[in-house]
């Protein structure tokens, strides 16, 4: 199977392709709009791969806090000041929830030129009767 990401020629889609590139979509942003022939491929794939990135980079060491304050975090009582926790704790989310955020907007923008496509494909048309 060969893979590319080379923007194929844009065309009215049957609609079984159509569903494939919705499928695609949903597996990879961005992957069927670009084989649908969308340019917006590329910017739905790239803001999906920054989003991946930035909670990838950003949520290893908030992780790594959590479990090094966990029992502060599951005990808020044994904390001075719960108020204090809870703005620590979302100092340390604050960029992983980013990034899960632009991965999500990448992924839903994919969805809807998806889904869009679905829309946009004529009807199958019943086989002609064959009389005899």
């Amino acid at each position: 199977m060969k893979f590319s990401l080379t923007l194929r020629p844009r065309r009215v889609l049957p609609r079984t392709e159509a569903w494939a590139c919705l499928s695609a979509n949903l597996a990879l942003p961005g992957a069927g709009s670009l084989a649908a022939g969308r340019k917006a491929g590329y910017a739905q794939m790239a803001l999906a791969f920054a989003g991946l990135a930035v909670s990838m980079v950003t949520g290893i060491p908030m992780i790594q806090w959590c479990a090094a304050n966990w029992e502060r975090i599951v005990n808020p009582g044994l904390a001075d000041d719960p108020f204090a926790l809870t703005l620590e704790l979302w100092r340390h989310a604050f960029w992983p929830v980013i990034g899960i955020s632009i991965f999500g907007a990448g992924f839903l923008w994919a969805a809807v030129t998806g889904w869009r496509l679905v829309s946009s494909a004529p009807k199958e048309a019943v086989p002609p009767r064959i009389s005899s």
